[in-house]
């Protein structure tokens, strides 16, 4: 077989000397995350002065690093699983369901068969059996997404006709999306509108950032509709439009304000919530409070309005009852 020729070569500098080898690759390509770079070498698709390097080689600087491929996967599928869900609404075209908390929408394209479980994907197929195949065999149907620890509404296509016309009204932003959220602290005026980029935390790779010079467009309309002042300190409740639909964006946008969702520690929220004026037990939610509450489009097919609304779910008004919400 004739020799691959590098895609990519680097040289690595000086400064460099003590750092891991996949730990510095992944400074390097912003794009590309530590678990693909571990992938790539054991794939032995990088090698370091023509040799191939575990991923924790220590660098000393001058080292030339060459990376002659991508990463190979192999092909997933998802699969039918008897997984209860909540049908707000059915049509011969699209669905729209309540995804509850904690339920990831479809698993990762680098995750094994064993991580391909429990998904809103795997209910969707035992409940439905057929849906778009636009998204590929990984994610039928998925119009849009929400996060693992995010409820409310999604819209899901049926029909490969559908998706296209569903996707089309997301990509102009025409179909609009409404979230309530719990965010700490009290908002600085009534509402506003946050317009930062968004890209990916060079540091922390799970964690999206506002902090960039790059970054992509990203839309956040807020408004508040209570604010909370109680024994576990103050609160704002909001409803949040979204122009976009970037990763993590109301969370990311939210907590650039000094303001985090409730629940959300990877954003800087409190594992737990202490009374501030009684010795009441401390509080904590093991999910995010942020719920997509409600979806207006129009229908792929009739071309009639479709608004759909959905309250909040018993967790999260049980912990707003809690810290003196109403």
């Amino acid at each position: 077989m004739p020799e691959k020729l590098p895609i990519q070569t680097l040289s690595v500098p000086p400064e460099a000397s003590g750092q891991r080898l996949d730990q510095w690759l992944v400074a390097q390509l912003p794009d590309v995350s530590r678990v693909r770079v571990q992938q790539l070498i054991e794939q032995q698709k990088i090698s370091v002065n023509g040799v191939r390097p575990k991923a924790s080689l220590r660098l000393h600087g001058g080292e030339q690093i060459e990376i002659t491929g991508t990463v190979e996967l192999p092909p997933l599928r998802a699969f039918p699983e008897d997984i209860p869900l909540d049908v707000v609404y059915e049509d011969e075209s699209l669905v729209v369901v309540n995804k509850p908390a904690g339920m990831s929408v479809h698993a990762g394209s680098g995750k094994e068969e064993a991580g391909n479980k429990g998904t809103l994907v795997n209910a969707l197929l035992h409940r439905f059996g057929q849906l778009s195949e636009v998204g590929g065999e990984l994610r039928p149907g998925i119009v849009h997404r929400l996060d693992k620890q995010t409820s409310g509404l999604m819209v899901v296509a049926k029909t490969d006709k559908a998706h296209r016309k569903l996707a089309e009204q997301f990509a102009k932003r025409t179909a609009k999306k409404t979230y309530i959220a719990l965010v700490h602290g009290w908002m600085p005026q009534p509402q506003g509108t946050i317009a930062t980029p968004i890209s990916r935390d060079m540091v922390r790779r799970e964690r999206m950032t506002t902090r960039r010079a790059q970054g992509r467009e990203a839309i956040t309309h807020w408004k508040t509709l209570e604010k909370i002042d109680g024994d576990y300190g103050k609160f704002s409740l909001l409803e949040v439009k979204i122009e976009t639909g970037r990763t993590h964006q109301i969370r990311v946008h939210l907590a650039s304000l000094g303001h985090p969702v409730a629940g959300d520690t990877l954003y800087g929220a409190p594992r737990e919530i202490k009374s501030i004026q009684t010795k009441a037990k401390p509080l904590s939610l093991e999910r995010n409070f942020l719920h997509a509450t409600a979806i207006q489009l129009v229908h792929p097919v009739s071309n009639a309005p479709l608004s759909l609304d959905q309250a909040l779910p018993s967790d999260l008004n049980h912990f707003l009852r809690h810290i003196g919400g109403k």
